[in-house]
């Protein structure tokens, strides 16, 4: 039986196009962006962890327990009396243990080695995470077109930091040194608050599709996410002038505020320990670093108040509340660095202390994110 035409149908048309499907942007392995995201929270987890491990290797003096770099051998710790007795008498031969530590029985290092090899197997961890999810992703077709490289830098970078884990501890191990290097700590530390920036930043951009960012960065405010960027840039050469007070222990010497010991500038500032250029004084000098740090700890508070003021302004609710998130963490770790100062940088403050910077670092990439791609919410103020 013949079809009914249309009294306006041309006779001999072609058949009218299929209607869009949509959603090509997207189109791929479904659930992708959500798997990859969370291999990607299991590694921002255990890169806060390393820092938190780190920090307490540094605060007990264990990073120079281990004086040889055994990528794969290194994993499996002193097994028996003479494997232990094998790695003391090492440790005996560094200038820590001669200068500083010459008294030190076998159970006190056992104390110190557990830290350090527990800092180093993490970053095995790590590693292996990093490598057993980025291949198995890639070979189950399940990582999002243009996302590869990307997280194969994690991976380059994880890498690269050990080995500036092995270049700063052996900076230990020569002459008269008892510590690490303080500037080879900051590149270190540095280093661990980038890896972990960029993980935060990935899994902020997977939590939305490709076609939702389109959509929300058109209501995005400019200004802002420039300042927020500007706050990033000054945390994170925070984090790397405290780096610098931990490597020389400064935070120890200046227990009290606001003055330093009755002084707004240390007099001695510009005296470089042992000799050297002057320039040393700005690693080397435990009152010009801790000066800096104070001062850039200054500056950062009004730079995160002045975000949230700017950001009161804005009709996007998320922005608001990013900005102000900000402002209230950036507080709170200016009155923890004032108590660890005052007490002279014991164990727990100084933890908790690190621990606010790898808060306030994240909060900060968040809003910066949500400035430049506000989440959508409802009248209500709800998502």
């Amino acid at each position: 039986m013949a079809t009914k035409r249309s009294i306006f149908e041309e006779v001999g048309g072609a058949a009218p196009p299929p209607p869009p499907k949509g959603g090509m942007i997207e189109r791929g392995p479904r659930g992708a962006r959500g798997l990859v995201r969370a291999w990607l929270g299991v590694l921002f987890a255990l890169v806060v962890a390393m820092i938190a491990v780190g920090g307490l290797t540094r605060l007990t003096d264990s990073g120079l327990s281990i004086t040889e770099w055994r990528p794969l051998t290194g994993a499996l710790p002193p097994i028996g009396t003479e494997a232990w007795m094998r790695e003391f008498a090492a440790y005996q031969q560094s200038p820590e243990f001669r200068l500083q530590n010459s008294t030190m029985t076998l159970d006190a290092f056992k104390s110190i080695f557990w830290w350090e090899w527990s800092h180093r197997q993490l970053g095995r961890v790590i590693g292996l995470v990093w490598a057993l999810g980025f291949f198995g992703l890639w070979a189950l077709g399940r990582i999002p077109p243009g996302w590869k490289g990307r997280l194969l830098l994690l991976g380059v970078l994880g890498g690269a930091q050990g080995a500036i884990g092995w270049w700063m501890v052996a900076s230990g191990l020569t002459g008269t040194a008892v510590d690490v290097a303080s500037y080879r700590l900051a590149t270190h530390l540095g280093l661990a608050f980038a890896i972990l920036g960029l993980i935060a930043v990935q899994m902020l951009e997977l939590g939305r599709s490709d076609a939702a960012l389109m959509v929300a960065r058109r209501a995005g405010e400019a200004r802002l996410g420039a300042w927020a960027g500007w706050l990033a840039a000054l945390a994170f050469a925070q984090v790397l002038l405290g780096a610098l007070v931990a490597g020389i222990d400064a935070g120890r010497g200046f227990p009290t505020w606001p003055l330093m010991n009755g002084s707004f500038f240390p007099a001695d500032a510009f005296v470089v320990p042992g000799g050297g250029a002057a320039w040393r004084a700005f690693f080397e000098n435990p009152g010009l670093v801790q000066f800096l740090h104070r001062l850039a700890g200054y500056a950062l508070l009004v730079a995160a108040l002045f975000g949230w003021w700017r950001a009161r302004a804005s009709a996007q609710p998320t922005i608001r509340a990013g900005f102000g998130a900000v402002a209230l963490m950036a507080l709170a770790q200016a009155t923890l660095g004032i108590f660890t100062a005052l007490y002279a940088a014991p164990l727990v403050l100084g933890l908790v202390h690190q621990l606010g910077a790898v808060v306030l670092w994240v909060l900060i990439l968040r809003a910066r994110a949500e400035a430049r791609a506000p989440h959508a919410t409802s009248i209500r103020g709800s998502r």
